[in-house]
């Protein structure tokens, strides 16, 4: 437990320490995002009955940026200690492999509930109203940062260099995000786009956590929750295989 505990206190103060680089620059970036989209098409769309465009969006861009930096979070520090050496001084000492990954996915989760927070925050103005349904909300916006800490991890523990996790994060996260309905509704699609946006899991948690706001949603908030609790639960069983194998760590 003390393992446990301690390399968690070592993960928030790795991201915390240069708070201006990892919280406010993607919170910053989200507002941009905020004014420029409400600007051009607030006047122009309306996905959903009763919900303007720019309230429409905000919970979209506060789950796309929670899901990026949680990535970001575990993946980066994996990647950094392997490279400069200093990941034997993790795997020394005897914490387990859940206690390993436990301590890696709670902070990531951390830093995307607290970028989350700053987005909701900074455009909250826009004409966002209080959540209809906090508990989805919560649900999906922890469960959302779950997910993508436990790819964060398989990620870091895959890469050997940074260029190889700057692949996985741009030809893989990026485009998952990008093409989940932040920006619109999966329902102003074309036939085929729409079916293959339900190919995709960040779809569900960000359809889940704007359902949290307007108890409204594109697909039904429990076959998002099975999807986003499913994908949760077979990643973080499979990337503590490869922390108990020892794969790309030990040998």
């Amino acid at each position: 437990m003390y393992g446990f505990i301690t390399l968690f206190k070592k993960e928030i103060l790795r991201f915390w320490k240069v708070g201006f680089q990892t919280v406010m620059a993607p919170v910053l970036t989200a507002l941009l995002y905020q004014m420029i989209f409400s600007h051009v098409l607030s006047q122009h769309v309306e996905a959903y009955p009763g919900v303007s465009y720019t309230a429409f969006l905000i919970p979209g861009l506060a789950m796309m940026s929670m899901a990026q930096n949680a990535f970001a979070n575990s993946s980066s520090s994996l990647i950094q200690s392997k490279i400069t050496g200093n990941i034997v001084f993790l795997l020394l000492p005897p914490i387990s492999a859940p206690a390993f990954f436990g301590a890696y996915l709670l902070a990531s989760v951390v830093r995307g509930l607290v970028v989350g927070c700053g987005v909701l925050l900074v455009t909250a103005w826009f004409g966002l109203s209080l959540p209809a349904q906090p508990l989805w909300l919560l649900a999906f916006a922890v469960l959302g940062c779950g997910v993508l800490g436990a790819l964060g991890i398989m990620a870091g523990i895959w890469a050997d260099k940074f260029d190889q996790l700057a692949a996985f994060q741009n030809f893989l996260i990026m485009p998952l995000t990008f093409l989940s309905g932040v920006f619109y509704s999966i329902n102003s699609l074309p036939p085929l786009w729409r079916s293959i946006s339900h190919l995709n899991p960040v779809f569900y948690m960000i359809d889940g956590f704007r359902y949290g706001f307007f108890g409204q949603a594109d697909v039904s908030p429990w076959l998002s929750l099975t999807v986003v609790g499913g994908c949760f639960v077979a990643l973080s069983l499979w990337v503590m295989r490869l922390i108990a194998s020892g794969y790309k760590l030990r040998h």
